[in-house]
């Protein structure tokens, strides 16, 4: 980090408010110069909890086409941030004040860097000359972030300011996507930019393999006999995964997702070679496909923690892996390193190898996929004091858009829509898969705003909703409907199960006090609802989708019910 203050010359003083941020005014100031630039990389909204420390920002969002969503915690802005360049493949945008707001932010930067998702974080900090003094709310910009983040920097130059945020954007987008850190000191953003003007962005394209990368990897395709294609991370279109399914189902491959990035391909329709996703909640065949593969093709991912039940599947099978970048995580074998996305890539792929592997294998994969993925078995519909959310799982599948976006955080609760609802587009799931609480009702509003008419949902524990429930003020606030299913089991289920399992008969530290839900969401000015019988559930969810309001489903479930696997 630059600490140099030499361009603090008695010649540059502090600018006067210079209109609308676009307005090419020359002598506007460092921090309206941001706002025009991020304007011009084709932002929309920014995500942000004010701070004294980046007023100048703030003032040229005023005049902005940016909106800005004032969230209630910076841990919500962030998140929601996330959610965005998720949904989109664009950096999503959050600002925050130093200290106290740069560590609240921090559980979503480090969200972004495990899960490889673009977000860039602007960071109000302290004067410049007030640096190593131990001033108010001081830290240490690159010592907090430079662990878990792409690129960490402060601008210590105004005239630098345009090109600073287009780096930034560029940086946390392109190879391996993460999340970059810039920090403003108050000062410098109020300065005059001189002469500087905003700069182009960087131009992005399909990253695709050279062919003699792709004729290696089909020599490699035509000596396997149990080759299994793994698909993750973002950047997907909805052509891609159909190509690949396409092609992957001509050659009798299976298809299985990474942990959480399983809306990569569509799961639905005719011969359609998905078999289901792996990491926590996994089926059993899906494991043993990947540990009984010779040849593993990673598409957008790796063979990570989470995704080989701890680094034990898939050790010895050949392995090839498409990333755009360094693949960070990955254990085991890797015989080929492709530099590519996932368009670029399934592009390139050859039309035919020549070769249809054992049919009967993928028919059994596919076949078992179903059965799990179906919400069949153990559906209630008594009149008893708790919902079955199996049954509201099916309830779901019938009744929400194909193109629906389901959000979820962690915790027993997730594990439910990930066996049982269905995805058939990409950009269709935002859940944390570095295990993080507190996503699910932030990336909602984020989806909401993004996608403005598009269904969505989110499946939320006790827990977990009100690590940022807070947030569904901004919800209501700036008009983004969802519908919320709080299941309400009274517990940190999750790690109640582990206690079940390592501690019989000694939980600690895992029960909770709850509110009323659906009172909570009405008192904020949404829609509430509390759903004690399994019967009920669907005209429930009518009702609060036909609302048009952020809507809150409260619904009981029995402490004892767990789901099947581990959540996290």
């Amino acid at each position: 980090m630059r600490t140099d203050t030499a361009f603090l010359a008695a010649d540059i003083d502090v600018a006067a408010p210079t209109g609308p941020a676009s307005s090419g005014i020359t002598a506007r100031s460092a921090g309206h110069l941001i706002v025009a630039q991020l304007e011009r990389e084709g932002v929309s909204r920014v995500y942000g909890v004010p701070g004294e420390s980046y007023l100048d920002v703030l003032d040229g969002l005023h005049d902005s086409t940016i909106e800005t969503v004032v969230t209630r915690h910076e841990g919500g802005a962030a998140f929601m941030a996330l959610a965005e360049g998720r949904l989109t493949g664009r950096a999503g945008v959050a600002m925050v004040t130093r200290g106290p707001g740069a560590a609240n932010a921090f559980i979503a930067v480090h969200t972004a860097w495990q899960d490889a998702t673009p977000l860039v974080l602007f960071v109000g900090l302290i004067p410049v000359a007030d640096r190593g003094r131990e001033a108010f709310q001081e830290f240490d910009l690159t010592g907090w972030f430079g662990s878990t983040a792409k690129h960490v920097t402060t601008l210590d130059d105004p005239a630098s300011a345009a090109r600073v945020v287009s780096e930034a954007m560029r940086i946390a987008s392109s190879g391996r996507p993460g999340p970059v850190v810039i920090g403003l000191p108050e000062d410098v953003i109020r300065l005059r930019a001189g002469g500087a003007q905003v700069v182009e962005p960087f131009a992005t394209a399909a990253v695709e393999p050279a062919a003699s990368v792709i004729a290696e990897l089909a020599d490699r395709l035509r000596r396997a006999s149990r080759p299994l294609v793994v698909v993750g991370g973002e950047r997907w279109t909805a052509d891609a995964g159909d190509d690949l399914l396409a092609w992957a189902g001509r050659h009798g491959i299976p298809v299985a997702a990474d942990f959480r990035a399983y809306d990569a391909v569509s799961h639905v329709g005719d011969d359609n070679p998905y078999v289901g996703s792996l990491g926590y909640g996994r089926a059993d065949h899906v494991a043993a496909l990947l540990d009984d593969a010779d040849l593993v093709l990673f598409v957008g991912a790796s063979r990570t923690d989470v995704l080989s039940d701890g680094f034990q599947l898939g050790a010895d099978a050949e392995t090839v892996v498409v990333l755009g970048g360094e693949p960070r995580g990955h254990s085991g074998r890797l015989d080929q390193l492709i530099v590519a996305d996932p368009i670029g890539f399934v592009a390139a792929l050859p039309g035919d190898l020549g070769i249809r592997f054992d049919g009967a294998r993928l028919t059994a994969a596919r076949d078992a996929f179903l059965r799990y993925s179906t919400p069949s078995d153990g559906i209630t519909h008594d009149d008893g004091p708790y919902v079955d959310l199996t049954a509201v799982m099916a309830v779901l599948r019938e009744q929400i858009d194909e193109d629906a976006v389901i959000t979820f955080g962690a915790g027993n609760h997730a594990i439910w829509p990930a066996r049982y609802l269905p995805h058939r587009v990409p950009a269709s799931l935002v859940a944390p898969r570095n295990g993080a609480m507190g996503m699910g009702i932030p990336a909602a509003i984020a989806a909401s705003l993004a996608f403005p008419g598009r269904e969505v949902v989110s499946i939320a524990g006790d827990g977990c909703f009100l690590m940022n429930g807070q947030e569904f003020a901004t919800a209501v606030g700036y008009g983004a409907p969802f519908v919320a299913i709080v299941v309400d089991n009274g517990v940190y289920a999750t790690i109640r199960e582990h206690q079940e399992h390592h501690y019989p008969g000694r939980p600690s530290g895992t029960h909770l006090t709850n509110p009323d839900f659906a009172a909570l969401a009405r008192a904020f000015g949404g829609y509430g609802e509390t759903v004690e019988r399994t019967a009920d559930f669907g005209d429930a969810y009518r009702r609060a989708r036909a609302s048009r309001l952020p809507a809150v489903l409260h619904v009981r479930q029995d402490p004892s019910v767990r789901a099947p696997g581990t959540a996290a």
